[in-house]
């Protein structure tokens, strides 16, 4: 099995990152890697290794153990000291005694040589009497994993299988996704975070909602923009168009004499929200003009500049 890289490396951020710096660095990859935008036969693993660095450097706590520890962060009993981690990791690696004979205090390490090392006097705070302390139980820790969703999933929302990576390898889950779920919202999963201890119970997973881009929609909480491509003759005179959204096609009411940037409302027609008001849907006007011109179309256009008192760069 090859080695795990180095969650830094994986993000392609420097150890000394801000949180906005791997933030940017995830949204980035994941975006690239996503399997519903990338059908290469390593997407889906890349995207996995990308999903797993970002899960343990988002959150302060478990950066700061991974940190410490490198990839045996999560089995690493808390209170231990890295410094003393490390020792014991040098020495004796995943070592055990060789036969009832053995010497006490010599441990022979896996590539079969010795290393004098006494794990008592190393983890003085975690052994008592050669017995391991109890801890008691201990409940589970939450987690949190992004989940990156289409803005035709979030405004539908339905069922999702997702894998999430752990230490004991990766597990698919079942998501029912709320419908009109928005960017940042979290989704809990209850008792499918950290194993609990002792017979303590699981934590809750929280799925962090993200919105990928999407070639014609811009989402901004639950208000969805859309661009409306308009005829300088459409604007000018007023028209009705039809309008894609989410939802499906919708008409929109072109007041006469409409410019460019000018943002038509259609309430309600945002994302929806099972507890309140939807959000509305804005198509912004943009006015377009032909490429080329037939001669008929210069004629008219010819006719309209010299018939036209219009100015548009004077001050109103």
């Amino acid at each position: 099995m090859a080695a795990k890289r180095d969650f830094y490396d994986v993000l392609g951020v420097a150890r000394s990152a801000t949180p906005e710096e791997i933030q940017r660095a995830y949204r980035k990859l994941a975006r690239t890697y996503h399997p519903d935008v990338n059908h290469d036969p390593g997407a889906e693993e890349r995207f996995k290794e990308v999903s797993e660095s970002y899960d343990v450097l988002s959150d302060p706590e478990t950066r700061r153990r991974y940190d410490s520890f490198g990839h045996d962060f999560r089995q690493v009993p808390e209170g231990v000291d890295p410094e003393t981690w490390a020792r014991a990791r040098a020495g004796a690696g995943r070592t055990r005694p060789r036969g009832a004979g053995a010497p006490e205090g010599q441990w022979y390490t896996s590539s079969g040589g010795t290393a004098d090392v006494d794990l008592e006097e190393l983890f003085g705070d975690l052994f008592s009497g050669g017995r391991r302390r109890s801890w008691g139980p201990i409940p589970g820790a939450d987690q949190e994993a992004e989940l990156v969703l289409s803005v035709d999933e979030a405004y539908r929302g339905g069922k999702r299988s997702i894998t999430i990576s752990g230490p004991d390898g990766p597990r698919t889950l079942d998501v029912t996704i709320p419908m009109g779920v928005t960017d940042g919202q979290r989704i809990r999963l209850a008792g499918q975070g950290g194993q609990g201890t002792g017979g303590a119970g699981a934590g809750d997973l929280y799925l962090v909602v993200r919105l990928a881009p999407h070639p014609r929609y811009r989402v901004e909480g639950r208000n969805v923009y859309v661009e409306l491509p308009l005829a300088p003759w459409e604007a000018a005179l007023g028209t009705t168009v039809a309008v894609d959204t989410p939802a499906g096609e919708a008409k929109v009411r072109v007041p006469p004499g409409t410019s460019s940037g000018r943002r038509l409302r259609l309430r309600g027609r945002g994302l929806p929200n099972p507890r309140g008001t939807a959000g509305d849907l804005f198509a912004e006007v943009r006015i377009m003009v032909p490429a080329s011109l037939t001669d008929d179309e210069r004629r008219l256009f010819e006719e309209l500049a010299a018939t036209s008192t219009f100015d548009p760069r004077s001050r109103r």
